[in-house]
């Protein structure tokens, strides 16, 4: 039972990972224009996206100082889920 718990949630985890990564890169090709939000697959998934990952960023927005041209939310939530799921996790669920 409990490692059905374990896997369950470090899939989740992964999932998130994923989103977060795809969320960064997408990011970076917007910014140097390589994808233009005008397309509708691209601002789509780029709405979709935002939606997805906002809960996650807001609090770490509200708790960091404003740095207006660099957002560094998104780099301490891809830190703090690396944390999660690499030590955190197997630490609690005692597989360290």
């Amino acid at each position: 039972m409990l490692f059905a718990i374990y896997g369950t949630l470090q899939l989740i985890l992964g999932v998130v990972y994923w989103i977060m990564i795809i969320h960064i890169i997408m990011s970076w090709l917007i910014n140097f224009q390589v994808l233009n939000l005008h397309q509708p697959i691209v601002g789509q998934v780029w709405t979709g996206l935002n939606r997805l990952l906002e809960p996650i960023y807001q609090p770490i927005r509200r708790v960091m100082p404003d740095t207006h041209p660099l957002d560094l939310a998104p780099l301490v939530a891809f830190v703090a889920l690396i944390a999660i799921r690499s030590f955190i996790l197997p630490a609690a669920f005692g597989l360290v």
